[in-house]
């Protein structure tokens, strides 16, 4: 006999460990020590709750009795609140800045303007930039003004031709 699994026909594929390929790793759900700050596992521990329902999970009694003694943990070299307080433990916390790769400006041309036109405008001085913006805005207003002033002529041409003919105003039977 092969095993338990050639028992029922079949037999379970082995992996290169020779443990069957399809096995998941368990895992054990852990709690931690509210007074030590350790893990505490599956089966282990204290349970203490305060008649305010509250309740406290300690590693052991000797966790306990200090709690109940009112020692602080920080004080303790053994627990974990020390050696953060006292910064150990800290080669896995070190880690590498992050530094940002500064985004190079990289000039293109826009919809309608080539490169070169966006180049020499930023060049120009400013003085030559604000007398050619207000000659542009001279020219919108002048071009804004003389479409108005057609506007109205053709209202009035309009008007003159579609206003009816006077009526003769004479006695009335009065």
């Amino acid at each position: 006999m092969l095993g338990r699994a050639s028992e029922y026909g079949r037999e379970l594929p082995k992996s290169p460990a020779g443990s069957p390929a399809n096995s998941v790793a368990m895992v054990l759900k852990t709690t931690l020590c509210r007074f030590s700050g350790l893990r505490i596992w599956p089966g282990r521990g204290m349970l203490f709750i305060r008649t305010d329902n509250q309740q406290y999970l300690f590693l052991s009694k000797k966790c306990k009795r200090l709690y109940h003694n009112r020692l602080r943990p920080a004080k303790l070299a053994w627990t974990t609140t020390y050696r953060k307080a006292h910064k150990k433990d800290q080669v896995t916390e070190v880690a590498r800045k992050k530094r940002r790769t500064a985004g190079k400006a990289t000039a293109r041309a826009i919809v309608g303007v080539s490169l070169e036109v966006i180049n020499k405008k930023r060049t120009e001085k400013p003085e030559v930039r604000q007398a050619s913006r207000e000659a542009a805005i001279r020219e919108i207003k002048e071009r804004a003004k003389k479409a108005k002033a057609d506007k109205a002529k053709q209202s009035k041409a309009a008007a003159a031709k579609s206003a009816p003919a006077p009526k003769a105003v004479g006695r009335g039977k009065r």
